[in-house]
């Protein structure tokens, strides 16, 4: 016989918890009356260091590879770009604690990490290109602006979660994961098209080497080290780069013992009304993705996203942004990478993403440790990325199995959005011919593969029917439990 379900209060968030006496997945996770939520388990210390720091060694390269874009193309010396990248892992780690530990309506408090977000970062040039202080200042301006932008608007923007049923989450969650691939590829050759050994075989085969480390950990190691399979595969295969010749330490020695993000650093910041309309557009860009994101996050870990869930995460990640820039960071969202570490790891506490935040801010603060971080090559990343981002994918999968593509047109939505979707990864100069302002959402796969599953679903699924019409569907949904604030689903 079924175990009765039980519920309680979270004592930490308030949230509604269901446990089970038996079972399994999420719910068995719950355990009994005594124990929490996986989300909101508290694990020993180590663990919770290690395991935080592997999730700040999946992040950090997409971290400072905005600000390391950013600063020369503006005009800013070697030194100033080096602040810039110190500054973004520390506001990174301030954003990633206003989400898994929140306040008052502001967090998922969900395992969600938060940096630089890379579709900022061609407006960013094109404000401020050779303009050297005064376009940072520029784009700290507009950045302030969208952030608190977005943050009034969270509240409305969450109530998109209705139009997200598993056949849109599935094609999200798997363009998500499809998207985040060529980065491990470009990693996997050296990250620098221009460099000499960019695809070389050392890279690729260092690459592949770290794959197989990886898959060799999980395979054979059990409990608390086959969690950490990812960062054990990183440090072996940066041990074993090192005598391959592709391991820098330069920036070790050149890096400062300890140092500030000093508030308007640039200078104060500046608003001008295209850089603002601009950002504003890119602030939309990442509440969309960080919707997705959530609703993919809130599957993997057994606590579903729902409105005031994601109207929290909105909210940290707007806030986060509006407050970068003060400390000379740039918009913050969604780091879709590391939902692939928890679904692979199966760590789904939050508390251990709040100490890799942690870890962030003290590499913000003591530049000579962000610089360890950094040892570790670009290709061996590339290969522990191909997991990381392809156990995002899969998850997407696994949800597009439960949205019945076999009734309706479900399957056809998916093939529109899905093509949609891959066309800026299989095809990256195919808008090249529109404005500059509308390749902000056309870039983004995931925007743009995300509006055509959510349209095509109500153009489909809920346009133009009523019930009586399809009771198959009528009768499928009467079996379920209503959740008031949803559109019915066809199954």
């Amino acid at each position: 016989m079924a175990a009765t379900p039980r519920f309680r209060k979270n004592a930490v968030d308030g949230n509604a918890v269901e446990a089970t006496a038996g079972g399994s997945g999420a719910e068995s996770a719950a355990g009994g009356p005594d124990r929490t939520h996986p989300v909101d388990e508290r694990l020993p210390p180590l663990r919770m260091f290690t395991s935080g720091l592997q999730h700040v060694a999946a992040m950090y390269a997409g971290v400072v590879a905005p600000p390391m874009i950013l600063g020369p193309a503006v005009g800013l010396t070697a030194k100033e770009t080096a602040f810039l990248m110190g500054a973004s892992l520390f506001t990174a780690g301030v954003a990633t604690l206003l989400q898994t530990l929140g306040f008052w309506r502001i967090g998922a408090r969900l395992p969600f990490v938060n940096g630089v977000s890379f579709a900022g970062v061609t407006p960013m040039i094109a404000i401020g290109k050779d303009r050297g202080h005064e376009g940072i200042a520029v784009i700290f301006g507009a950045i302030i602006v969208a952030g608190l932008l977005g943050f009034v608007l969270a509240p409305y923007f969450c109530k998109l979660v209705r139009f997200f049923p598993p056949v849109v989450t599935g094609t999200v969650i798997t363009l998500i994961g499809v998207s985040l691939l060529p980065v491990a590829f470009n990693w996997s050759q050296g990250g620098n098209a221009t460099a000499d050994d960019y695809g070389s075989m050392t890279n690729i085969t260092m690459a592949a080497v770290t794959l197989v480390i990886v898959l060799a950990l999980r395979k054979l190691l059990r409990g608390f080290l086959q969690q950490i399979a990812i960062l054990l595969g990183l440090v072996i295969g940066t041990l074993i780069a090192i005598p391959a010749g592709i391991t820098d330490f330069g920036a070790l020695g050149d890096a400062d013992i300890v140092g500030f993000p000093t508030p308007f650093h640039f200078g104060a910041p500046q608003f001008e009304i295209a850089a603002i309309i601009s950002m504003c557009i890119v602030m939309l860009v990442c509440m969309t993705e960080s919707t997705a994101d959530m609703l993919a996050l809130g599957k993997i870990v057994g606590r579903p996203a729902d409105e005031r869930t994601i109207e929290g995460g909105l909210r940290a990640d707007t806030l986060g942004s509006a407050i970068s820039p003060l400390f000379n960071g740039f918009m913050c969202s969604a780091f879709a990478q590391n939902i692939g570490l928890v679904a692979m790891t199966k760590v789904r506490s939050r508390f251990v993403v709040a100490a890799g935040g942690v870890i962030l801010v003290l590499l913000g603060l003591i530049p000579v440790a962000a610089s360890v971080i950094a040892l570790v090559p670009l290709p061996v990343l590339g290969g522990a990325g191909i997991v990381l981002f392809g156990s995002v994918a899969a998850s997407g999968v696994q949800t597009l199995a439960t949205a019945a593509l076999e009734k309706g047109e479900n399957a056809l939505i998916v093939a529109a959005a899905v093509g949609v979707g891959l066309i800026p990864i299989a095809a990256p100069g195919f808008y090249h011919a529109f404005p500059e302002d509308l390749l902000v959402v056309l870039d983004s796969g995931i925007s743009t593969g995300c509006v055509v599953a959510i349209v095509l679903n109500l153009a489909f699924n809920h346009w133009g029917r009523t019930p009586e019409a399809d009771p198959e569907t009528e009768a499928a949904d009467s079996e379920q439990p209503k959740d008031p604030m949803a559109l019915p689903v066809a199954h």
